[in-house]
């Protein structure tokens, strides 16, 4: 099965340039905790909660004039729409993350899967290792010594 059939297609995105005050008003909206950076379709970070309080506001950086782009992390974990979803299942559990956005060959923003997406699909309990990859995603890091 390949991931374009379980992914959703309907993604909210925010741009670079949009200020860190919309894009939490986005997610407050959406009930969502990250979002897909776009220039157009193409990806170009994501930017999550954590990093508009950490990397934003815990800065100094103004809600207001603080750009998405000084916040978001622009090296992002993708997967192509036509991998095959066990293959995604597990580059998400090598990376220990919940969401990953799904690109077409164009490298165009195609949607997104998240964990709960593949879970929740019938026909993905073929694939075995959903519950293993829940619970290695959600085991703790280390910190470091």
């Amino acid at each position: 099965m390949q991931i374009s059939e379980i992914m959703t297609r309907e993604v909210e995105t925010i741009s670079p340039d949009a200020s860190l005050q919309q894009a939490a008003a986005a997610m407050e909206a959406l009930g969502v905790g990250s979002l897909p950076v776009c220039d157009g379709r193409r990806l170009v970070g994501a930017l999550t909660d954590r990093d508009i309080v950490v990397r934003g506001v815990a800065a100094g950086l103004s809600p207001v004039d603080g750009l998405v782009s000084a916040c978001m992390t622009a090296d992002v974990a993708y997967a192509f729409s036509d991998e095959e979803a066990d293959e995604v299942l597990e580059r998400m559990k090598t990376l220990q993350i919940r969401r990953l956005p799904i690109l077409d060959r164009s490298k165009l923003l195609a949607g997104i899967v998240s964990l709960g997406d593949i879970a929740t699909e019938p026909r993905a309990a073929a694939l075995g290792s959903v519950g293993a990859a829940v619970a290695e995603i959600s085991e703790p890091s280390r910190p470091l010594k």
